[in-house]
């Protein structure tokens, strides 16, 4: 946002007019300061939501519907339930909230469709945004010594996929108490927001394009073995270019192997198969300190808002092993037989695999489909479970990679589970429910798309009698039709920003489209070359998010030139090919 259009939101937001009870009016009796019941809801409310830069804006948020006596001693009925009860009706505190949260619905932008034929930029044009996303990708490992960071940001107003029934369905299926306590507290601040026009447009203002651009002042860096995992991969992609200069391809495979080892031995934990108790290595999503890269504080917040437990999860296992894969590397941790891990996480007839607590993204059909977390060895599994679409490409594309090391066509479980995983995809494509962003938990459908571009090179690339075994119907050729088709038609002919281009471009190169196709997409990324300013390149923007206990983002500058460099890099590669 502009500095002028920001000092204008700013004052007509904290000169709003109060129009009725505040959240600070509901909750001050009950949650501040020392009290009964239970510690970390009191320390949650004080933190996240009643704190010193909140106060001035939510003080003035108001709302009318709670000037009724009844309904005011009814949320302070559930609230302090919440607070002393042992076991509190969860269910019932939720449906006390959730006509507040529907009372005023929210949509994900409605983007205008591109009015002109863009230009094809020049090769020479191309490379230059490359090399200038490479180069931005190495000195920013080096300036931060030795990692790639990604950036966390919270979005008080919430997720528009997440409803007032969602808020139910999370606080009865997620596992932890402090988890359910901060989704309370956000979305009770998320009801007081909404209806308050001038509050919301500060915290939230309006974007172009479809990924939502990640806003200043609060960021919280930090280091996965998840990002890694994908930066190695787009800086394997630019080397394969062969455009790097010789101390650029060293660097670039030295920040690949540090990357790799980082996932691999800083970031392994061994849990236990969940059905036969076999020893697995996984890869964990965040380890502590110094790993995390994460300051103290940040670090004590994080626990203070409810995430103080992290697990290992299917995601992050899967993309560290193709990462790995990818870089030939030899560790031992590859050899396990994963698809006999994985079929103890998959939702299917018969098994003993609990389906998703925390279905937010129903109506989907879960059969087939791989759950998100993994329980630690000591049976940690504090978030509850869910089922995320993008994961289970992941879970596919390095089953595809390992496809001899895991035997993955070998034994009739083993053909089970991925043709289980292609079973769940193509009902979500044919259904095109894939479109809808509240199919998705953690990433948005261009997301998806771009991934599933990445899954079916992985695919094409098996030998021909294990593309047989693995897809004896022929399912992929009518998803890659189908989802080609909503990237053209809907994706790319609409107004783009970069991380949307980004995306576009990267499904377009991996899917087979005509390289023409590629001038909007690439158009947008020349053109936007130069945004971010001082942060790099490009802008952040939201690459994956979570939708409880609020709408909380993850991206970063480096992010977005990531996914750019691999866009181009692909592009670039299918470009050459038409030219010659």
């Amino acid at each position: 946002m502009p500095a002028i259009d920001l000092i204008k939101a700013a004052a007509a937001a904290l000169t709003a007019k109060k129009t009725g009870p505040t959240l600070y009016d509901l909750c001050d009796p009950l949650l501040r300061g020392r009290g009964p019941g239970d510690a970390h809801l009191r320390t949650f409310y004080k933190t996240a939501v009643a704190n010193v830069a909140l106060r001035p804006l939510l003080g003035r948020a108001g709302l009318p519907t709670l000037a009724d006596p009844d309904r005011f001693a009814a949320l302070q009925g559930a609230i302090r339930s919440a607070r002393d009860d042992d076991r509190p009706d969860w269910a019932a505190i939720g449906r006390e909230i959730a006509p507040l949260i529907d009372a005023v619905p929210q949509q994900h932008p409605r983007r205008p469709r591109l009015a002109a034929v863009a230009p094809m930029p020049s090769t020479a044009e191309i490379d230059r945004v490359l090399r200038g996303c490479a180069s931005h990708l190495l000195g920013a490992f080096g300036r931060n010594k030795g990692f790639l960071p990604a950036w966390a940001a919270f979005n008080l107003v919430g997720d528009p996929d997440f409803h007032g029934r969602d808020l139910v369905t999370a606080l009865t299926g997620l596992q932890a108490r402090t988890y359910k306590n901060a989704t309370l507290v956000f979305n009770l601040a998320r009801a007081f927001i909404l209806p308050n026009a001038p509050i919301a447009g500060l915290l939230n203002p309006p974007w172009t394009g479809f990924a939502e651009p990640m806003w200043e002042p609060v960021q919280i860096r930090h280091r996965s073995a998840y990002y890694d995992a994908f930066f190695a991969e787009a800086l394997m992609d630019y080397v394969g270019t062969g455009l790097a200069a010789a101390d650029e391809a060293a660097q670039a495979r030295s920040a690949v192997a540090a990357m790799v080892d980082f996932c691999l031995r800083t970031s392994r934990e061994t849990v236990k198969h969940p059905v036969d108790g076999t020893p697995f290595d996984v890869v964990t999503a965040l380890v502590p300190p110094p790993h995390a890269r994460m300051s103290g504080f940040f670090w004590r917040l994080k626990s203070d808002l409810g995430f103080g437990t992290y697990v290992p999860d299917c995601d992050t296992t899967a993309c560290a092993l193709s990462a790995a894969t990818q870089f030939g590397s030899l560790d031992p941790m590859l050899d396990q037989p994963f698809l006999d891990f994985y079929a103890g996480y998959q939702v299917r007839p018969g098994s003993n695999r609990p389906p998703p607590s925390v279905d937010i993204n129903t109506p989907l059909d879960f059969q087939g489909g791989i759950v998100t977390w993994i329980e630690s060895a000591g049976g940690d599994r504090p978030f509850g479970n869910d089922l995320d679409p993008t994961l289970n490409l992941d879970v596919l594309e390095a089953a595809f990679r390992n496809h001899a090391r895991w035997g993955i066509v070998e034994t009739e479980q083993r053909r089970d589970v991925v043709r289980g995983i292609v079973a769940f995809h193509d009902r979500l494509i044919g259904s095109g429910l894939f479109a809808d962003p509240r199919a998705h938990i953690y990433y948005l459908p261009e997301l998806y798309a771009a991934y599933f571009g990445r899954c079916h090179a992985a695919f094409r690339a098996l030998p021909a009698d294990v593309r047989a075994t693995v897809d004896p119907d022929d399912r992929f050729a009518r998803m890659r039709e189908t989802v080609l088709a909503y990237v053209l038609d809907d994706l790319a002919a609409h107004e783009m920003n970069p991380f949307d281009a980004a995306l576009a471009l990267l499904a377009m190169a991996k899917l087979g489209a005509e390289p023409a196709r590629f001038a909007p997409a690439l158009d947008v990324l020349v053109r936007s070359f130069g945004e971010g300013g001082r942060h790099g390149p490009y802008r952040a923007y939201e690459w994956n998010k979570m939708k409880t206990p609020t709408r909380i983002l993850v991206g970063g500058p480096e992010v977005t030139s990531a996914f750019v460099l691999s866009a181009l890099c692909h592009a670039r590669t299918s470009l050459r090919g038409d030219r010659a």
